[in-house]
């Protein structure tokens, strides 16, 4: 038989649904069970950089435009009869959608639809697109159980549909790199990308209530994103006078190492599928504290690997920090039973293993059939 052709495509907006899709291309390099193309729908905030830099990285990846949904349907159509691959997985919304149209129109023989959000921007007309397309879908992918259940919610239909957690590279995340609780600097950094989503200002708000407590602990924001969000941030943070103590450290590309000095990781989100960057505090060590919404509440047992706190809650972010950055075998215990279990369940194999075993799956016969376009 053989290697299967697959096109993974998704954002242009380097998400986490991007990372999760780069990743499981970059697992094919070398293969000879599978070969994979990355294909990535521009966004207006253009990033030739990041594409050139998966390019020289020896990643294949093609583009397509985003002015229209119908010009991003016909774009991908033409590199799926170049590719003909045997696959085509759509991550995230509304890209599953596009790409499927896409899938269909060139005759695709398989399509899996990925859902990396426990909250998407469903219109009804656009879930009933959704809910047809699944009849010609062979596969819907939560990337977390709490993502899985809201898709049955939607009523996507549940024979079809299955959870495949993220995963994580954990090399920079080894033992030899991961310092004891206690050498490090008593920090919080929260890695994740400037949107109403996120929530940063709940973030800021507590540790303003830490200052009160007499704790002054240094506030690291990684990530960019919305420049709107990351002003009213900044507003907040001149307001609160606390521009001594929260960092914008921007687009960063040393997270772990970021991780790795510091106690603590948190996430103040309204909603999430599977966060990554949870999943890196988790390897890195780190005392992880979260809202306690879908996608995060899987992840953390709260106690036992980590902290869940009231969404929107600074009060209730700021009693759990305080708790985490104290010097204490109960912090200590979090942290070890965290990196535990990102090595146990989190890595970037485990994840890549159970969408290859996916593909492998759906492929019944020794070699693809094209499919009979649905439109011509």
């Amino acid at each position: 038989m053989s290697s299967l052709k697959v096109i993974h495509f998704v954002t242009g907006g380097f998400s986490g649904s991007t990372s999760v899709a780069i990743e499981l291309v970059k697992a094919s390099l070398g293969s000879t069970d599978f070969e994979s193309l990355l294909v990535l729908r521009r966004k207006k905030s253009k990033h030739d950089a990041k594409i050139q830099e998966l390019r020289d990285f020896g990643l294949p990846v093609e583009t397509v435009t985003s002015w229209s949904n119908i010009a991003t349907i016909f774009a991908l159509a033409k590199i799926c009869r170049q590719y003909k691959p045997d696959i085509i997985v759509c991550h995230g919304f509304s890209e599953h959608l596009w790409g499927r149209y896409a899938g269909l129109i060139a005759g695709v023989p398989h399509l899996i639809h990925v859902e990396h959000n426990s909250r998407e921007r469903y219109t009804p007309w656009r879930l009933m697109q959704a809910r047809w397309l699944a009849k010609y879908t062979d596969k819907i992918v939560g990337c977390s159980e709490g993502v899985r259940q809201e898709l049955l919610r939607l009523k996507f239909p549940a024979e079809k549909t299955l959870t495949i957690n993220n995963g994580i590279d954990l090399t920079p995340y080894t033992q030899t790199d991961c310092p004891p609780l206690q050498e490090r600097e008593a920090g919080i950094v929260m890695a994740a990308r400037f949107a109403k989503q996120k929530d940063h200002l709940t973030l800021i708000k507590a540790v303003a209530l830490l200052r009160e407590r007499n704790v002054f602990a240094p506030l690291y924001l990684a990530g960019a994103g919305s420049k709107k969000h990351m002003k009213r941030a900044k507003k907040l943070v001149k307001e609160l006078k606390l521009k001594d103590q929260v960092k914008f450290l921007g687009f960063c590309n040393n997270v772990p190492e970021l991780l790795q000095q510091n106690r603590v990781c948190a996430l103040t989100t309204h909603y999430e599928g599977m966060p990554l960057t949870l999943c890196e505090g988790m390897a890195a060590g780190c005392v992880v504290i979260g809202s306690e919404v879908v996608g995060v509440q899987e992840m953390i047992q709260h106690n036992k690997d980590g902290l869940l706190v009231t969404p929107n809650s600074p009060e209730s972010l700021a009693n759990a920090l305080h708790i985490a950055l104290v010097d204490s075998y109960f912090t200590h215990e979090l942290a070890r039973n965290a990196r535990q279990r990102a090595v146990q369940q989190l890595s970037l194999e485990r994840m890549v293993k159970h969408y290859e075993n996916l593909f492998l799956s759906i492929i019944r016969l020794p070699e693809a059939v094209y499919r009979e376009s649905l439109f011509y």
